[in-house]
């Protein structure tokens, strides 16, 4: 199914880094597929698009952009002409004027969510104990192990934007709806897909299946591809 003239790039999310994609990368560029991650730095809304435009320029062709949890903000807010297709993953899809945090408190939060507070830098990570409980509870213990270990802060200055009009208005989009998610729950997932108009892709997986459940993941990725390839 490869195809020398589409790219996919992944976005991670708050609390992970371009590593969190490994399992997905890894069979997509088996299939000569050319795979990029862009690394977030997670300081700005504005630093991580920028992050993100700088890995776009050096993708190739058409562009399948893969965005998970907060970073289905980041891939919305990207104007780079080559994006042919989004694919949110658990992600969150803030409409205009939104911020993130609008629609991340949207509704009634899982009862095992985590409690979540800037540090005495400002920063935000998640407690080491929801790796297990709420962000990707499906995992096996040494994914979860190394995923608390290689976490990166989010800064309140990523969440408190308000977003301009969403590329998902102007391209085609594809949803991931994780039934198991303690981070962003389901119905407020299908809530931001439906007003999307995305095509939907439901499974019972946690908040991180592309850890966890990574070939529900494949699946959804190879779906874009093959849709503006063919």
């Amino acid at each position: 199914m490869a195809s020398r003239d589409v790219s996919v790039v992944f976005a991670h999310g708050a609390w992970a880094d371009g590593s969190s994609w490994a399992k997905v990368i890894g069979p997509l560029a088996a299939e000569g597929i050319e795979v990029l991650a862009a690394p977030l730095p997670l300081t700005s809304f504005d630093d991580d698009v920028a992050a993100l435009d700088r890995t776009l320029e050096r993708a190739k062709g058409r562009i399948v952009l893969v965005g998970h949890a907060y970073a289905g903000a980041v891939i919305a807010a990207t104007r780079n002409d080559n994006v042919a297709a989004l694919v949110y993953v658990a992600a969150l899809a803030p409409a205009e004027g939104e911020t993130v945090a609008d629609i991340f408190y949207r509704g009634e939060p899982h009862p095992l969510a985590p409690k979540l507070a800037p540090d005495d830098h400002g920063l935000i990570y998640l407690p080491r104990a929801a790796f297990g409980t709420a962000f990707a509870q499906n995992a096996s213990l040494e994914d979860q192990a190394i995923l608390a270990a290689v976490q990166r802060p989010i800064s309140p200055a990523c969440i408190s934007v308000a977003m301009r009009r969403p590329l998902w208005k102007d391209r085609p989009a594809w949803f991931l709806v994780a039934e198991q998610d303690r981070m962003i729950v389901e119905d407020n997932q299908r809530f931001m897909a439906a007003r999307m108009k995305a095509q939907v892709c439901a499974h019972p997986v946690d908040h991180a299946p592309l850890v966890s459940a990574p070939g529900v993941v494949l699946d959804i990725v190879r779906t874009a591809i093959e849709a503006i390839a063919g």
